[in-house]
């Protein structure tokens, strides 16, 4: 048995945040430990047979564009320890009423091409944020507050995102086709499309699919925890599952205490060894809507009319843009949608490991209100059913996970809420409270590292990097244990 007693560092929780900070700090010769109330580390990357033996779902995250792009995740050995991102052929689809569907393509130009009139529009939008992927994600992938490394692509990208979705939409497309693809990306937000800077996800969203693609993991998201896990505890690292940490006084001591759970659970845990003030801070919090999710096992793929969603890894479907917009804003009301937005997956299309032979899985969740008791399952077969007649007679089996069941099964995900807190307002950029420093608490030694930080919710790490970073410069600077070469930390 390792000896646990006294590591420089503890991590409560086993999300990729958690195991990205754990991973950051043992590359900087540091012990750690994870703490992790699950039997399995994972956190939102989690995959299990949820509806019938041989059906490999996702849990939770499913589809991972910002996984794959991660600064994080690509300075580190994940392929070696059995991580394998399967790129379908196109990264989405959108069906429409007429039969068609618009596509994203990889090739921006091809994309644009089959959005008629919007074509130069479209080029416009996205051929500069493609060109300057890689300066974007090391910007908006962190925290707002230092200094940009690529201030005019930022610039650029900012005159666009600070817009409403809708704004920029109607603003730039004529047609349905675009409005609606637009409209599609920027409800990843799960705000009403009319807000300020709900564009930014759309813009996110599409300029990821030209340049990386929207891939899955294969044999399931659970992959990327096992091939994090699998190389922390390479370089030393331990992690002990089936440990509900109720406060810290329930951990040995350490020097550095990194928390992968929201504001309400930082309050319960390290409440004591906060000022009052912080503890108020945190208790202002905003939690946003919720996901009501099924997992679906069919007898065969879905029977689109489309085609083209047979080739896509990620099938949006809402309809058009003002079909989306007025969904997501029944939401915000507190009223789950008629015909909800929908996102849908169909990994096993392009992962032969997630179902038997001729068989598929499908993911599908949609919006609704945080807490919501509503069983949305019939709206969303609806949904599908609209755009692919014949949906239902293809489902062998069932798994609903409804906003109560999402908490019950990770208490992070409040009220059915899986991006760590709302992304509206200051909190899009200032999470979770004001602070130059915002994965740091006022008590010495304490941080936090969800997506309840900078920049928030997605299967990237940065969130847990950049918290271990903050715990390396304040806390653990004098803990200088001898590293190995394959240790270090390169960034």
């Amino acid at each position: 048995m390792p000896d646990l007693s006294a590591p420089d560092a503890i991590v409560v929780g086993s999300g990729p945040n958690g195991l990205a900070a754990a991973i950051t700090l043992a590359r900087a010769g540091r012990s750690v430990n994870v703490f992790e109330a699950k039997e399995t580390a994972g956190g939102g990357c989690r995959s299990g047979e949820l509806t019938l033996p041989g059906f490999v779902h996702d849990v939770c995250s499913a589809v991972h564009p910002l996984g794959v792009g991660s600064p994080f995740f690509r300075s580190l050995p994940l392929e070696e320890h059995g991580l394998t991102w399967v790129h379908p052929e196109v990264p989405l689809a959108h069906p429409l009423d007429d039969g068609t569907a618009v596509v994203l393509e990889r090739s921006v130009e091809a994309t644009a091409d089959s959005l008629g009139r919007d074509a130069a529009a479209y080029r416009k939008l996205m051929i500069p944020l493609v060109r300057d992927w890689d300066k974007l994600a090391s910007q908006l992938l962190g925290p707002l507050l230092r200094v940009p490394r690529h201030p005019l692509a930022l610039a650029r990208f900012g005159l666009r995102a600070v817009r409403s979705a809708r704004g920029l939409a109607e603003g730039m497309f004529e047609g349905e086709r675009a409005r609606a693809l637009f409209a599609g990306l920027a409800a990843h937000s799960i705000l009403p499309l009319e807000q300020p800077f709900t564009a930014t996800f759309g813009l996110i969203m599409g300029a990821a699919g030209h340049a990386l693609g929207w891939p899955v993991a294969r044999r399931g998201s659970q992959s990327i925890a096992d091939a994090l896990a699998s190389y922390l505890r390479s370089l030393g690292g331990e992690i002990i599952t089936g440990r509900t940490i109720e406060s810290l006084d329930d951990l040995p001591p350490a020097s550095a205490f990194l928390l992968d759970v929201t504001p309400r659970q930082v309050i319960r845990i390290a409440g004591q060894r906060l000022p009052r003030g912080y503890q108020r801070k945190l208790a202002r919090y905003r939690y946003g809507p919720a996901a009501f999710k099924v997992d679906f096992a069919l007898d065969g793929p879905i029977p689109w009319k489309a085609e083209a969603c047979g080739r896509a890894g990620t099938v949006h479907i809402g309809g058009t843009l003002a079909e989306i917009a007025d969904g997501e804003r029944a939401v915000a009301r507190g009223e789950p949608p008629e015909r909800p937005y929908v996102l849908v997956a169909q990994q096993s299309l392009f992962d032969p490991a997630r179902a038997p032979e001729g068989k598929h899985t499908v993911w599908a969740y949609c919006h609704v209100p945080n807490g919501s008791t509503v069983d949305m399952t019939e709206r969303i077969e609806a949904q599908i059913e609209r755009f692919a007649p014949g949906f239902r007679e293809r489902v062998m089996g069932r798994s609903v996970l409804s906003p109560p069941g999402l908490e019950r099964y990770n208490e992070n995900y409040v009220g059915g809420d899986i991006a760590g807190g709302a992304h509206d307002g200051l909190q899009l950029f200032l999470r979770p409270t004001v602070g130059m420093v915002p994965y740091a608490t006022p008590a010495r030694g304490i941080y936090i590292c969800s997506s309840s930080t900078p920049p928030g919710a997605g299967v990237h790490g940065m969130c847990g990097y950049f918290a271990a970073r903050a715990a390396l410069r304040r806390d653990l600077a004098k803990h200088t244990r001898q590293r190995s070469p394959a240790s270090a930390d390169s960034r």
